[in-house]
C-alpha cells in the first residue's frame, strides 16, 4: 500500500490532468458542454483561475511558505518524516480540509472576503471549472495553500503529493455536472451505502445544494455546505443539509453579469453594472424602516429579509451573502393581504407584532 501512495506521489502531476481531463471527457462525452449556456467571460474567468493558480499561486505560496518555516522554526524541520505514511497522510488532509472549511465559510459570513469569492457562486452551472472560479487574490491568502508548503517543510512531501490528488477526485467530482451519486438515490438498497459515503466524503448533491441561488427550493443550502473535501466540518459545526437532490437553479440573486475582469480582479477592477455590489458607487447600508408593509400574497414560498440590507424590504435580494445573516423562509396557503415586518424586530417573522411601535417609543 505505502508503493501505491508512492507512485501516485511520483506522477501527482499526471494523475492531476488526468482527473481532470477524466471529468472533463464525460462531461462532454454526454452533452453537459454543447448544451452548456456558459458565457465568454465564464469561460474567460475559469480558465485565467485555473492558470494563476496552478501556474503562479501555488508554486510561489509553497516555497514561500517552505522558507518562513526554515526561517522562523529550523528546529521542526523534517519533524513528520518517520511517521507512517498513512498517519501522516490522514493529518494533512485533515488539517488541510479543517483550514479550508472555515476559510470558505468566512468568505460568506464577511463581506470583503465575500467578494473575493462572489465569482465561484456566480456560475449558473456546474462543471468541473468551476472548483477554480474565484477572484484571484482568494487563492494567495487560502491557508491550506500555505499549509502544502508547511507540511512539505515538515516532512510530509509524500504525503502532500498524494494527498493533492485523492482531494482532487473530490473537489472536481462535487463541482462536476458528472452527478454520479444520482445512482444511488435511485435504488433504495443502495442508500445505506451512500449514507455512510456522505457522511465522510462531500457529494455532488452536498455540494450542488451549496451553489443554489437560495434556499426557498428547500434544497439549496448557499450558507452551508462548505466543505471541501470532508463534510464532517459541517455536521460538526451545524452548517450541513443532506437532500440527495439538486437545485433547479444554480448562481446569485440579482445576478448583474459583471465581466470577466471585474470577478477576475477585483477590487483593482470594478464593475461597471449598475447596483453590482463589486462596483465602485456600490453602498451597503441598512435598508429596514420602523413601519410594516401591507401586502397581498399569493399562495408560495417566500423569503424573508434577516439581515436588514436587502433592497427589496421586506423580502431577501440576496444582500446577506458576506454576513452571518440568513434570510427565512416562509410559506403562504391563504391567499389575502398580509402586514409585514420592514424593521427587522419582530419577534414573529416575517409577520409584524408592532415591535416597530415600541422601538419609536424608546
Amino acid at each position: 500500500m505505502t508503493n501505491i501512495l508512492q507512485f501516485i506521489a511520483d506522477h501527482s502531476i499526471p494523475c492531476v490532468v488526468g482527473i481532470l481531463v477524466f471529468f472533463g471527457l464525460i462531461e462532454a462525452i454526454f452533452g453537459y458542454l454543447s448544451n452548456s449556456n456558459r458565457t465568454k467571460d465564464d469561460w474567460m474567468v475559469e480558465g485565467i483561475n485555473v492558470f494563476v493558480l496552478f501556474v503562479i499561486i501555488k508554486p510561489v505560496v509553497m516555497l514561500l511558505a517552505f522558507e518562513l518555516m526554515q526561517f522562523a522554526f529550523p528546529s521542526i524541520k523534517d519533524v513528520v518524516v518517520n511517521w507512517n505514511i498513512w498517519l501522516m497522510l490522514l493529518v494533512f488532509l485533515l488539517v488541510d480540509d479543517f483550514l479550508q472549511y472555515w476559510y470558505h465559510r468566512s468568505s460568506h459570513e464577511v463581506k470583503w472576503l465575500w467578494k473575493w469569492h462572489r465569482p465561484h457562486h456566480a456560475a449558473k452551472e456546474m462543471g468541473l471549472l468551476v472548483s477554480y472560479r474565484e477572484a484571484v487574490y482568494f487563492f494567495m491568502l487560502m491557508p491550506n495553500v500555505w499549509w502544502l508548503g508547511i507540511f512539505t517543510y515538515l516532512g510530509g512531501g509524500l504525503a502532500v503529493l498524494s494527498g493533492l490528488v485523492f482531494k482532487q477526485i473530490i473537489v472536481i467530482s462535487s463541482h462536476s455536472l458528472v452527478t454520479w451519486d444520482s445512482f444511488f438515490y435511485k435504488r433504495p438498497k443502495l442508500m445505506p451505502i451512500m449514507k455512510l459515503l456522505e457522511r465522510i466524503f462531500i457529494t455532488p448533491a452536498f455540494h450542488h445544494g451549496h451553489h443554489a441561488v437560495s434556499i426557498v427550493d428547500g434544497i439549496g443550502h448557499p450558507n452551508g455546505n462548505f466543505g471541501n473535501m470532508f463534510s464532517i466540518w459541517d455536521q460538526l459545526f451545524g452548517s450541513a443539509k443532506f437532500t440527495h437532490a439538486f437545485p433547479t437553479e444554480y448562481g446569485i440573486p440579482n445576478d448583474p453579469n459583471d465581466s470577466w475582469a471585474s470577478q477576475t480582479f477585483y477590487p483593482l477592477v470594478k464593475s461597471n453594472k449598475a447596483g453590482s455590489e463589486i462596483s465602485k458607487d456600490f453602498t451597503f447600508e441598512k435598508t429596514t424602516v420602523l413601519e410594516p408593509v401591507k401586502m397581498l400574497l399569493k399562495e408560495g414560498d417566500y423569503l424573508y429579509c434577516k439581515c436588514g440590507y436587502s433592497k427589496t424590504q421586506p423580502f431577501c435580494d440576496g444582500s446577506h451573502h458576506g454576513t452571518k445573516y440568513q434570510p427565512q423562509k416562509f410559506s403562504i396557503t391563504t391567499e389575502k393581504e398580509y402586514k409585514l415586518c420592514c424593521c427587522g424586530l419582530t419577534q414573529s417573522g416575517p409577520f409584524c407584532d408592532n415591535s416597530h411601535a415600541k422601538n419609536k417609543e424608546s
